[in-house]
């Protein structure tokens, strides 16, 4: 089941959302506007998640290396100095 929901938005965003549309990057402005409302929700549950973990480590100590760095410092920089992601987020 799907539900309308009134929204108002300002023009400049209109013109741009109707941009992408012309661009042929989403079918219609419910199209965007949904999949924008997707990627939000997505950002939001991927943040709780990196939040929940930020909070365990903070509760845990860390392993160190025989090197005496965090473990998670050496596999950061073997993996080109980013932590993987699976969302629009990182930790930091």
């Amino acid at each position: 089941m799907t539900l309308q929901i009134p929204v108002r938005i300002d023009e400049t965003t209109v013109a741009e959302v109707d941009r992408l549309v012309a661009e042929g990057r989403f079918a219609s402005r419910s199209d965007a506007l949904r999949t924008a409302l997707d990627r939000l929700i997505a950002d939001e549950r991927e943040q709780a998640i990196e939040d929940a973990y930020r909070r365990a480590h903070e509760r845990t100590p860390q392993a160190e290396t025989e090197e005496g760095l965090p473990a998670s410092d050496v596999w950061a920089r073997s993996e080109g100095g980013e932590r993987p992601r699976t969302g629009a987020r990182s930790i930091g």
